[in-house]
């Protein structure tokens, strides 16, 4: 994976300063350390002698650097492997499970909290409804209800924790990472307040957008894997996307590239929050479809929807199902995102969109017709690059990315793993 370090700079951060860094091994081997943890960590199982012929070391010096990161718990010795002459080479192992990380989800009405191990795996899973909007103190208490319920299910010393990393509903300044949209988020008062958050726990605490962080996770973990050019668009209370470009996640100049909600679709359609009118989040989020809905009713009395309360969940079900009203709104639905996604292939040319979010689960019934308009609206050398599919992380995607974000930054800078791990605590 490639390290980015103005990220790693900007939003280790609590209250805008730089976490203390925890101490792992001596400052002038660090940055050989830092590589060959990760070299480790991404090859799972090497020999001494591999990671010598890699990385062109002596292997005085590898074995120097082995013993030092055997001390710490995230590697360990497996045993020996076949030769191909000579001494059987002994085998270090990465521990996955060595360390834990909390990844928070924050949207515009929920709180979820992922208790992941060091490859991306979901260990212990909390969420709940919540007017995150309306109720930042709400909010905040949440989280540390929602992290203490994870820790306590982990059954492990909080000290194996690594760090917590919090996606929000809103763009994020890397500059400027404990600041949060006052215009997305006006109850808020541009403060996100996770100091609370380092101050219960002693842990950085690293913050960026939401779907910037479902991009990151399906980058590292699901669709994209092995894609440098993709695109991931969460559908939820808004629209967000997350840009990776070159292999690198992309922020933009100030950290609000991916505001394709605020796309315009129809400029005389209904207000945004951003002022603007008729954009794609005002057509396609949880608000607007439930909306339509509603719109309606009136013409498909026969709509199981007419004798539930209408949300995005019961159109999903009844779209599935088979039920006429919801298909039409999700045909609907497709072809804003497909103009959406069009621009967005002439635009940048991906080789990949990646849908994912509240509609995520209807697949093709989602993806036919957004195909379709995709392609009377591509450059026909754009959509052929292209492909356009659903998440493979589903509705945890976002809070394996907060994580993810915590061990990409962890893997650049070794000193961020606790130094309280060591071999007799994994016993």
């Amino acid at each position: 994976m490639r390290s980015d370090a103005r990220m790693t700079r900007a939003a280790v951060a609590t209250n805008g300063k730089q976490a203390a860094a925890r101490p792992l091994g001596r400052p002038r081997a660090r940055p050989l350390v830092d590589s060959m943890l990760r070299l480790i960590w991404r090859e799972r199982e090497i020999s001494r002698a591999e990671i010598a012929r890699r990385t062109e070391l002596a292997r005085s010096t590898v074995s120097e650097i082995v013993v030092e990161l055997l001390r710490t718990g995230l590697v360990a010795e497996m045993g020996t492997k076949e030769s191909s002459g000579g001494r059987r080479p002994i085998v270090l192992q990465f521990q996955d499970e060595a360390c834990g990380i909390l990844g928070v989800d924050m949207g515009g009405a929920h709180v979820a909290v992922a208790l992941t191990d060091l490859r991306g795996n979901v260990l212990v899973w909390e969420e709940r409804r919540h007017p995150v909007r309306a109720d930042p103190d709400g909010a905040r208490a949440l989280i540390l209800e929602l992290c203490d319920a994870c820790i306590a299910k982990w059954r492990r010393s909080p000290r194996r924790l690594v760090g917590i990393g919090v996606a929000v509903p809103c763009p994020v300044d890397p500059r400027h990472p404990e600041r949060l949209s006052e215009l997305v988020l006006p109850e808020w008062h541009g403060r996100h307040g996770f100091e609370v958050l380092h101050e219960r726990y002693g842990l950085p605490v690293l913050v960026d957008n939401d779907a910037n962080l479902g991009c990151l996770a399906e980058h590292w973990w699901g669709a994209g894997r092995g894609v440098d050019h993709f695109t991931y668009i969460k559908v939820a209370t808004g629209v967000g996307s997350g840009h990776v470009i070159d292999g690198n996640l992309y922020r933009g100049a100030t950290g609000v590239a991916g505001e394709i909600g605020h796309l315009a679709i129809d400029p005389h359609g209904e207000p945004c929050i951003c002022g603007l009118r008729g954009c794609l989040g005002t057509l396609v989020g949880q608000a607007a479809l439930v909306a339509r809905a509603n719109t309606l009713l009136g013409e498909y009395p026969q709509s199981v929807l007419a004798s539930i309360p209408p949300t995005v969940t019961a159109i999903e079900d009844a779209a599935l199902a088979g039920d006429l009203m919801a298909l039409y709104i999700v045909r609907e639905a497709a072809e804003y995102l497909g103009i959406a996604v069009a621009g967005l292939l002439n635009l940048m040319n991906p080789a990949l969109v990646v849908l994912g979010g509240d509609l995520a689960p209807l697949g093709e019934l989602l993806l036919e017709p957004l195909r379709e308009t995709v392609r009377r609206r591509t450059l026909v050398s754009s959509i052929e690059a292209a492909e356009v599919r659903t998440s493979e992380l589903g509705p945890q995607a976002v809070a394996i990315g907060a994580a993810t974000l915590v061990l990409k930054s962890a893997l650049a800078d070794s000193r961020l793993f606790p130094a309280a791990i060591r071999r007799k605590e994994a016993s």
